[in-house]
């Protein structure tokens, strides 16, 4: 057998930096060949030589917004792997903390298309691959933003647009593991918590690799584990 088709994959979105990265570091240390997703070919391709260190990791160019890009490195797998056993939905943007009624329906649009939109048409694109794993995950990396039930999800300024688009990730999760339920492949949401990256000017409580740990986690459930939730390092959140 070609010993690419016979490794355990795993692709994951916005991994150059951040959370992203961390999540590819520790899949790489456990085993799993690792693409990395990410916008900017340079920034993929130092990341990737980084976290060569750590096992098998490859970059790939990805920007779940574009159609064509997705396209590319669906037939990038089906081609050197021919399966997916894992999907991490990390890539995600935000467009600032203006109160709600200064936000417009183009903030939201922005928003939506990559943290809402991208996840959908990459998932459904690498559905038929994920199939083909006898234990494909999909890890969704949401927020406790997204909560409607969690207290936390209201302290401070929320970002109306991001913590929105978290909530419909949620939802996305929940009818993803719905329609699946019955093939060998778990979805789960995974909330890192408040961690110190660019994306929030590094004003985070927690580093990126421990943010990391609840998505590594859910990524390598063993056949009895949870699918259709969305979960922290406490365990699952309300939302």
């Amino acid at each position: 057998m070609n010993s690419r088709r016979g490794a355990r994959l795993a692709l994951v979105t916005g991994a150059n930096k951040g959370i992203g990265k961390e999540i590819a570091r520790g899949l790489a240390r456990l085993g799993l060949v690792v693409l990395i997703g990410s916008r900017d070919v340079g920034r993929g391709r130092a990341a990737a030589r980084e976290l060569s260190e750590d096992g098998a990791v490859l970059d790939v160019q990805l920007d779940v917004t574009d159609r064509a890009s997705i396209e590319r490195v669906v037939l990038l797998i089906q081609n050197d792997y021919g399966h997916l056993d894992v999907l991490i939905n990390n890539a995600g943007t935000n467009v600032g903390y203006q109160k709600p009624s200064e936000v417009t329906a183009e903030d939201f649009r922005a928003v939506y298309e990559t943290n809402v939109f991208g996840v959908v048409t990459l998932t459904n694109a690498l559905l038929p691959l994920l199939l083909r794993s006898d234990a494909g995950r999909i890890v969704n990396v949401t927020s406790v933003r997204g909560s409607i039930g969690a207290e936390a999800a209201w302290v401070g300024q929320p970002s109306m647009p991001y913590s929105t688009s978290k909530t419909a990730l949620n939802a996305i999760t929940v009818h993803y593991s719905r329609e699946l339920a019955n093939t060998p492949i778990k979805v789960n949401g995974a909330a890192p918590g408040h961690v110190a990256t660019d994306f929030n000017g590094f004003r985070g409580t927690r580093s990126p690799a421990e943010g990391a740990a609840i998505a590594i986690r859910l990524a390598t459930l063993d056949a009895s584990g949870p699918s259709g939730g969305v979960f922290d390092d406490s365990g699952k959140l309300p939302w």
